[in-house]
């Protein structure tokens, strides 16, 4: 192993002479200071004083020195990338100060200027679809109806026909105000409201009652504890199902377009008597996809149809239970979802959609006010 030569000539290496470590710093302040923006200026800190620098590159041969001469060039080379960092550091404050005022012209507000900050709200889609369905009905020459939202429980189970033990007179589907035991709910339908009409109107009764109902469902994609029904009845001398086929026909029409098709399939409801379900030809598939495994519909689940509210014959005990002579009069009833009814016209596939107030939902139907 060979001895330290201590005979070392530092002018030996050209990057530490004095006129070199002077050429680089001269280089760098030319680029600092013909650097325009931050980020100009970054791009010149590591060109100048990064790892890679020549400053950088040259301070390492100081190692290389014998002791005697590292003192004296270690020095000049200390002096050099102060000047430059130094150098950086004044045009760095200098760039950032400019870029603030700048920002402070280019962005400046002017709060003298007159506004208004509230945001311009829509009509919910749900409620301009209650009015357009309940116009369908006006034109036909029903009557709108109203009622409270906390109802004796009366109105909505036992005059319409629903014994103490049908499950929906259960906690499960019903909020109870105060106790199971209290008498009152909040209308888990809107079709007391046709059994106050028929109290309180001459007949023949033609009502149609829109309106909010609670259940006690969970909030997802297809459900929500607090929802909308429109419902109407039809009470008069002669009225049969062909009235009631007509009638939601009409409104099928109304809603989807000429040419809808519907079916009534039989069913159960305590205050219908027959019942039936209505259901609306698949608007999607059109039925194509019934009995065809490689075309499947998602919509209607290649069944052709889907299901939109319930109706029938009301039934003579609930007539009888509003004082109604069964031998000489008869009537329809019939209610669906309105949220449903959405769902089907526009496409909304998610009900949270409709209770989240988000304005860029009702915005998106053109209903601004």
């Amino acid at each position: 192993m060979s001895a330290p030569n201590k005979s070392y000539d530092p002018v030996g290496v050209a990057s530490l002479e004095a006129e070199a470590i002077d050429a680089m710093v001269s280089a760098a302040l030319a680029d600092i200071e013909t650097a325009t923006d931050l980020d100009a200026l970054k791009a010149v800190r590591l060109a100048h004083a990064g790892d890679k620098s020549p400053l950088a590159l040259a301070n390492r041969e100081i190692g290389a020195l014998p002791p005697a001469a590292k003192a004296e060039v270690g020095k000049r080379m200390g002096a050099a990338r102060g000047a430059v960092k130094q150098a950086i550091e004044q045009r760095e404050a200098q760039l950032a100060a400019e870029r603030d005022a700048r920002v402070l012209v280019e962005e400046a507000v002017d709060v003298t200027v007159p506004t208004d900050r509230r945001l311009r709200g829509a009509r919910h889609p749900l409620s301009t679809l209650m009015d357009r369905m309940a116009e369908v009905f006006i034109a036909m020459g029903y009557e709108i109806a109203e009622g409270p939202e906390v109802e004796a429980e009366w109105f909505n189970f036992d005059a319409l026909n629903i014994p103490p033990d049908h499950p929906a007179r259960s906690m499960q589907d019903t909020f109870f105000v105060g106790s199971s035991e209290s008498g009152v709910v909040l209308r888990t339908q809107t079709s007391p409201i046709q059994l106050r009409a028929m109290l309180d109107r001459e007949l023949p009764v033609y009502v149609v009652a829109p309106g909010r109902v609670y259940r006690t469902d969970e909030l997802d994609a297809t459900h929500t504890p607090v929802f909308h029904q429109i419902e109407g009845l039809a009470i008069d001398e002669g009225i049969t199902m062909a009235h009631l086929k007509g009638t939601l026909d009409h409104l099928a029409e109304a809603m989807f377009g000429a040419g809808v098709r519907t079916r009534l399939r039989p069913s159960y409801f305590p205050f219908t008597e027959p019942s039936a379900e209505l259901d609306l030809e698949c608007f999607v598939c059109r039925g194509a996809s019934v009995g065809d495994p490689s075309n499947p519909c998602r919509t209607c689940g290649s069944e052709g149809w889907i299901e939109w509210g319930g109706c029938g014959m009301v039934n003579p005990r609930v007539l009888r239970a509003a004082g109604i002579d069964t031998d000489r009069y008869s009537g329809f009833a019939f209610g669906m979802g309105v949220e449903r009814t959405l769902m089907f016209r526009h496409g909304v596939t998610d009900m949270r959609d409709m209770v989240e107030g988000d304005i860029r939902f009702s915005r998106a139907f053109g209903l601004e006010v």
